[in-house]
């Protein structure tokens, strides 16, 4: 008789270990099986009910449990379940949701690509951008600049531009050519008695230098994040982004826009361009585009980049890129969906508000001993631990406390995400006034207690 457990609580913790994360936080609290989500909370095997501050992964706009979503989906699978956009053919729901994102997006981005990851959208602007610079005769044009503390996917092109030591680390990456400048974080970064403004300006010195130095014939494109998720919540000082528009327009350097994380109101603003005010020549957008319900991700393009793409795929016959899953009808029937209760319940301006709302609670915790940095735009925001505040010193051990927190949060009924030592939050978009003030409630109990702990360390050690 085969007498193995099936008990979901007996789960290997491996198998739950997500990338970014320390591990740590994760052997500290885990296995944790969620069974159910309903609004701002999810609930575990053993009916704990915990407020989900990073909205899953970042994403979930709507909430969980949406019923509008699920009926959207089940509609969709009983009319057309599946069908492709190959051959010249299409469907209603992807027709419709491209022009939705071209009507949603800033004017200059005019076509659409669908795939079902930002990971998968990330490596077809990079294939793209070869195809485009090959077409206009400029082989050499394929190096792209990405910024260090980047998150831009895990695949293997996409993971090429990510900079984050644990996606590079023994997968022997990255495998494309790729520049990684300065991280545009102020408060980590900057030089003694450096301006905000001086940063800036440094920042973007040095990208005109590493364009320079690469040259401007070989340097294809700019990819960022608005702001930046993964990395730690960080966004970027004054000026940057006008800035670095302003230098791919003068060298003839594409401008990717990340926004997988931003997209869909998470700062207050449609898209973190908008919120930023520049204008990219492609943008990605994937998880609160379904509130990640289902798999969906787009990449959007100016019909610059278009034209170029669509002569030379009738000069020699044919456009060798997509997946069976492009544009899939359920997905993007989920999508439109999504985005018509973003639209009626005015959740760009809710995130707005509210995140402000969640700025101010949490800047009032910069009173508390080890509290670095509070940091954020619209709904999503960190909160920086860090062993003096004064010299804004990091721990010793980089990510020991912020696993350490991560543990009490979740005893506290608190989800967020710990990077190292800062301690993320990215909740649903449908969240209320109440709500906010109950995450800044428990997060003020997480780092109360985690500040007893730290003490109680030097102690021992003492």
């Amino acid at each position: 008789m085969n007498t193995r457990s099936n008990s979901l609580k007996e789960i290997d913790v491996k198998t739950l270990l997500h990338p970014f994360t320390d591990a740590r936080a994760h052997e500290q609290v885990g296995p944790l099986v969620i069974t159910r989500g309903e609004g701002i909370y999810v609930y575990d095997t053993e009916g704990r009910k915990y407020i989900e501050g990073l909205a899953g992964l970042w994403s979930v706009a709507v909430g969980f449990s949406e019923p509008r979503l699920s009926e959207a989906a089940m509609r969709q699978m009983q009319r057309l379940p599946y069908y492709h956009t190959f051959a010249h053919k299409s469907h209603e729901p992807s027709i419709r949701l491209a022009e939705k994102l071209v009507e949603w997006t800033p004017a200059k981005l005019t076509r659409v690509f669908f795939t079902s990851s930002g990971s998968e959208a990330t490596d077809t602007v990079i294939r793209l951008i070869r195809y485009y610079n090959n077409a206009l005769e400029r082989p050499e044009k394929k190096k792209i600049i990405a910024r260090n503390k980047a998150y831009h996917g895990t695949t293997l092109a996409a993971g090429s531009l990510t900079c984050l030591p644990v996606s590079h680390r023994d997968f022997d990456l990255p495998s494309i050519p790729v520049i990684h400048v300065t991280c545009p974080h102020f408060y980590r970064f900057a030089l003694p008695e450096e301006t905000e403004q001086d940063f800036t300006a440094r920042l973007l010195r040095e990208i005109e230098d590493v364009i320079f130095r690469e040259g401007p014939e070989t340097v294809a494109a700019f990819i960022g994040e608005p702001l930046m998720g993964a990395g730690g919540v960080l966004p970027p000082p004054s000026g940057y982004w006008h800035g670095v528009e302003k230098l791919c327009k003068k060298y003839d350097i594409l401008l990717i826009a990340d926004e997988v994380i931003n997209g869909f109101g998470r700062l207050g603003a449609r898209f973190g361009c908008e919120h930023y005010d520049f204008e990219p020549d492609i943008a990605i957008t994937s998880k609160q585009l379904t509130s990640s319900y289902i798999p969906l991700a787009a990449v959007m393009l100016s019909e610059e980049i278009y034209n170029v793409v669509a002569d030379n795929s009738h000069k020699i016959g044919a456009f060798g890129h997509g997946f069976t899953a492009t544009g899939h009808p359920v997905a993007t029937a989920v999508a439109l969906e999504n985005i018509a209760i973003i639209e009626e319940r005015d959740l760009v301006g809710n995130a707005r508000s509210r995140g402000a709302q969640l700025k101010e609670g949490l800047s009032r915790l910069n009173e508390r001993p080890f509290v670095g940095e509070v940091r954020g735009e619209g709904l999503i925001a960190a909160v920086e631990l860090v062993a003096d505040p004064v010299t804004r010193r990091p721990f010793a051990d980089v990510g020991k406390v912020g696993a350490e927190a991560f543990r009490i949060a979740h005893s506290e009924g608190l989800i967020f995400r710990a990077i190292g030592d800062t301690l993320a939050l990215c909740p649903p978009l449908i969240i209320s006034p109440d709500e906010v003030d109950l995450i800044v409630e428990r997060m003020g109990r997480v780092i109360d207690r985690v500040s007893e702990w730290v003490r109680s360390e030097r102690r021992e050690r003492a």
